[in-house]
């Protein structure tokens, strides 16, 4: 018997997600972030400069800004995270931006562009988990489990401004010809080895510089 050939899923956008900045209580503080996200529905999202109109971040020191203006998780990922911890797979429970299908996030080129509805986005790094992730999903060890577990999703920078929404197709416009790729960078952190090859991307933001060059990131 021939083995069943699953269909091809499409890589789309499954939801286009945004938040306020709020406050919430962490040991005792009051702690203002932005990782409360919730999909927009019925309507296309202007992407500008380095947000989607909506959206925002309680900390611009750490996130947001140009190399994090968009951040990308797949569906898929969450299934991984639903089967082994019963995370729930409600779209932004990561604090993504884009919740994305049929897409290996590991696999994205540093500097690949996609394009989306009528705006441009470039891969530049992937996420490093805080302890508000802890806080989004009621457990404060789990931002080490993630990013021990490799599956951290992707910040992108805004190439071309434009409309984003959910359903649309994501198109791969650019792969540069270099070989280093989102999950290259995240093995780089315990690898010194793979550290120096991540300069052959180019451009690298200041954090992947460092990590590039051997110099000490704890």
């Amino acid at each position: 018997m021939l083995p069943r050939v699953l269909p091809r899923v499409l890589p789309r956008v499954l939801a286009v997600n945004v938040g306020e900045v709020r406050e919430v209580d962490w040991n005792g503080r009051k702690i203002r972030t932005g990782i409360w996200k919730f999909p927009v529905t019925g309507k296309s999202v202007a992407l500008r400069g380095v947000n989607l109109a909506g959206d925002d971040q309680g900390d611009r020191q750490a996130h947001g800004g140009p190399d994090k203006a968009v951040y990308a998780y797949a569906i898929e990922d969450y299934q991984y995270w639903n089967e082994r911890e019963g995370i729930d797979m409600r779209s932004a429970m990561f604090g993504e931006n884009l919740t994305v299908q049929g897409v290996d996030l590991r696999a994205t080129l540093v500097g690949e562009r996609w394009r989306i509805g009528t705006a441009e986005l470039e891969a530049a790094q992937p996420r490093l988990p805080c302890y508000k992730l802890g806080i989004r999903v009621g457990d404060a060890e789990f931002p080490a489990r993630f990013q021990a577990a490799g599956r951290l999703g992707v910040y992108f920078r805004v190439a071309v401004e434009g409309e984003v929404a959910s359903g649309d197709e994501i198109m791969v416009t650019h792969r540069p010809a270099h070989a280093v790729t989102i999950g290259s960078m995240i093995e780089a952190l315990g690898d010194r080895s793979i550290a120096a090859g991540l300069l052959e991307a180019g451009y690298l933001p200041k954090f992947w510089r460092r990590v590039a060059s051997g110099e000490s990131v704890a």
